[in-house]
């Protein structure tokens, strides 16, 4: 069974006040800070994104269908998530860019423990022409 986490699909997140949500911190590939933003307990990392215009694909919109949500997070963060699915894994496999702490975006769920957290981006995604039915 695949499971979508892409509320953007339907209607998107909203953002919290100022000063309460959780801070991300989305890096490109050369370690520079694209931007910080906050977001709520139980958002997913790619409708965070696609919430605050940060370049992060998300082809197949959080079905697990492809790997253009690819992020690279830091080890104590990636430490602290459960072990990726079966379904995550072969999609990682796919991923441009594969690293020992690479998750897909729309799998991460945001806890108040991951306030502060910084997100990476690959310098290439690896879209396979993903085409949703």
């Amino acid at each position: 069974m695949l499971h979508s986490s892409a509320p953007a699909a339907h209607g998107g997140i909203h953002r919290p006040d100022k000063g309460t949500g959780i801070k991300v911190t989305f890096r490109d590939s050369k370690g520079a800070d694209i931007k910080t933003v906050e977001a709520n307990e139980g958002d997913d990392l790619l409708s965070v994104a696609h919430e605050y215009d940060v370049d992060l694909e998300g082809a197949c919109e959080g079905s697990i269908a492809c790997s253009t949500c690819h992020v690279i997070l830091e080890p104590d963060v990636y430490d602290s998530l459960e072990e990726p699915g079966d379904d995550e894994n072969d999609m990682l496999d796919l991923a441009f860019g594969l690293t020992d702490t690479s998750r897909l975006g729309c799998q991460i769920k945001l806890t108040k423990e991951m306030d502060g957290m910084v997100a990476s981006l690959p310098s290439a995604t690896r879209n396979m022409s993903f085409k949703k039915e």
